[in-house]
């Protein structure tokens, strides 16, 4: 992988520090978002995310949501935003991002920022022996590091999803949008109950998988 493209998943970027202010607006809110040299995005918000984040699902009556993948936060702040009753987790291996995720959670959710979990690590690790299950899980996956390691993780997913529970994710057309629709719904339909492409926009898919 190109220098270029391989900082935001480590762990530790190896790139100079330079802090950013990125302002967006999302579902009728104003958010501020501070951002770092060596994580995803760091300069605006990215399409795929705002995308997503305008059209994503969220439990009427809230529950235990996790932002998988989470870089800065977005994702995972709105959530706990709009739905001040759910308890929300935030996940990433790029520490240089998790310190802008609960700089973020600060600024924007100053009164919950004591009731959101931010974890360190790679994907599901830092829940193991924790015995814990989502009502929803949210994620704009790294697909640049390879089809196959998000759809080993589709089939790991379930388990950490309660029953009728959703794993929501957004993913670019010509990125393999299609093949992963058809891939899941050939080889993961005995894992997930539905396999739907909810809204499609600017090359993005949103999908929503329902477990069994």
């Amino acid at each position: 992988m190109e220098r270029k493209n391989q900082h935001y998943s480590s762990q530790f970027p190896d790139v100079r520090v330079k802090v950013f202010t990125v302002p967006v607006s999302l579902r009728r809110h104003l958010y501020l978002f501070k951002t770092i040299t060596g994580i995803f995005s760091y300069k605006k918000l990215d399409l795929g995310t705002q995308v997503f984040i305008e059209h994503m699902t969220i439990p009427k009556n809230g529950g235990h949501l996790l932002d998988l993948g989470c870089g800065y936060g977005p994702i995972g702040i709105v959530l706990a935003y709009l739905s001040p009753q759910s308890s929300v987790h935030l996940i990433d291996t790029n520490k240089r991002a998790l310190w802008c995720t609960r700089e973020n959670i600060k600024y924007n959710l100053p009164e919950r920022s004591g009731k959101i979990i931010v974890l360190n690590g790679s994907y599901f690790k830092p829940l193991q022996n924790k015995n814990i299950q989502f009502d929803a899980i949210y994620m704009n996956p790294p697909i640049r590091n390879g089809r196959k390691e998000f759809l080993a993780l589709c089939k790991e997913i379930p388990s950490f999803l309660k029953r009728n529970g959703q794993f929501q994710f957004v993913m670019r057309k010509k990125m393999g949008a299609n093949y992963i629709y058809n891939y899941l719904i050939q080889n993961l339909s005995d894992l997930y109950e539905k396999i739907n492409v909810t809204f499609k926009r600017s090359g993005y898919w949103i999908f929503s998988l329902t477990s069994i």
